[in-house]
C-alpha cells in the first residue's frame, strides 16, 4: 500500500491526556484546551468521558464541558467534532443529553489486562457494549471503537496479533464506524507493528483502522510511519504528549500532536492543522499543569 497524501490527527489530550494527568483541570480551562485546539485545525477532539468521578476524577464535569462548547460557536467557526467515552448505558445517556458528535467504546486484546481492569473476560466485557451500540445506531450517533494493549500488556507481556484481530473484528461488526489501535504501554516496535496489522486488516479494512500510540520507549514515531505504510490515515495523538499508563511503569503518555505534524510536514501529508497553534497550546496546557512538555517539536520550537 502507498503512503497517503492525507492523514486525520485525532486529538485526544483533553480526555485520555488529562485523564492520567495528576492536577485535575476546571471545566472552564477544559473548554478553553479544547478550543485552542480546534482553532488550530483540529477536526476531531476527544473532550472529555462519561465515567464516575469517583474512579476518574480528572473527567468529572464532562457534560458541563460539552454544555459549554455546545453552546459557544467553537463548532460553527471550526466545524470540530467533539467525542466522548461511554463506558456503559449511562454513560451514553450523558453523551446524548448533552451533544456529544461521537462515543466511543473501550475494549482489550488482554485477558488478564481486562480482568484486573473491569473484572470480567474479553468476551463479557464486549457483550457490555452491545446495548450501547444498538442504542447509537437506532440513534445515528457514530460510534468508535478502541482496542487497548495491542503489542503488550503489563500483566500478560507479549500479546497475540490473533488476539487485537478477534477484538477489533467483533468491535467493527458492533458497529463501530472506526477502530483505533492502541499500543497502552509503548513496548511496540516497528517489526511487531506490521505482525499485528497483518491479522487485523484481515478481517477490518484499512480505512476503519487508527493507531493510538504511547511513546514510553520512544516508538511511537516509528510506529506511527509503519502504519502509515500500510495506508492507515488516521492517527490519535496528544498535545504536549499529554497523559501515560498508570499500568505502565515509567509511561510518558501518548505521542505528542506536534510531533506527529512535524513528521507530516516534513513528509509532505496533508493534515489540516497549524503546528504553530499546536505548540503554543501545548506550552500552554502545560504552564497550567506545572508539568514538562513531552513535545520534542514543542520543545524545540518554542
Amino acid at each position: 500500500m502507498s503512503i497517503p497524501k492525507k492523514v486525520h490527527i485525532i486529538e485526544v489530550g483533553p480526555r485520555d491526556g488529562l485523564q492520567n494527568e495528576t492536577q485535575t483541570l476546571s471545566a472552564a480551562l477544559r473548554v478553553e484546551l479544547i478550543e485552542r485546539l480546534a482553532q488550530s485545525g483540529l477536526k476531531k477532539i476527544e473532550v472529555g468521558s462519561f465515567v464516575s468521578p469517583k474512579w476518574v476524577p480528572q473527567m468529572a464535569n464532562t457534560d458541563a464541558v460539552l454544555d459549554a462548547l455546545n453552546s459557544s460557536n467553537i463548532k460553527t467557526l471550526t466545524q470540530a467534532q467533539f467525542a466522548v467515552l461511554t463506558p456503559n448505558l449511562k454513560g451514553l445517556e450523558g453523551a446524548i443529553q448533552h451533544g456529544a458528535d461521537e462515543i466511543a467504546i473501550f475494549g482489550a486484546a488482554s485477558e488478564r489486562f481486562t480482568q484486573k481492569n473491569i473484572n470480567c473476560s474479553i468476551k463479557e466485557s464486549l457483550q457490555r457494549f452491545e446495548d450501547i451500540a444498538a442504542s447509537a445506531q437506532q440513534l445515528n450517533l457514530p460510534m468508535r471503537g478502541y482496542v487497548s494493549t495491542i503489542i503488550g500488556c503489563p500483566y500478560e507481556g507479549d500479546i497475540d496479533p490473533q488476539a487485537v484481530a478477534d477484538v477489533a473484528k467483533t468491535l467493527y461488526q458492533m458497529g463501530c464506524f472506526e477502530i483505533s489501535l492502541g499500543d497502552t504501554i509503548g513496548v511496540g516496535t516497528p517489526i511487531k507493528f506490521k505482525r499485528m496489522l497483518d491479522a487485523v486488516l484481515k478481517d477490518v479494512p484499512v480505512e476503519k483502522l487508527a493507531v493510538h500510540c504511547h511513546n514510553t520507549y520512544g516508538q511511537a514515531l516509528v510506529n506511527i510511519y509503519a502504519s502509515l505504510e500500510y495506508g492507515i490515515n488516521k492517527v490519535d495523538s496528544a498535545v504536549a504528549g499529554l497523559g501515560g499508563c498508570p499500568y505502565a511503569k515509567g509511561a510518558s503518555g501518548n505521542i505528542a500532536t506536534e510531533d506527529v505534524l512535524y513528521m507530516l510536514n516534513g513528509m509532505n501529508i496533508d493534515s489540516g492543522v497549524d503546528i504553530d497553534q499546536v505548540i503554543a497550546t501545548g506550552q500552554w496546557i502545560c504552564e497550567l499543569l506545572q508539568r514538562e512538555n513531552q513535545s520534542k517539536v514543542g520543545l524545540a520550537l518554542s
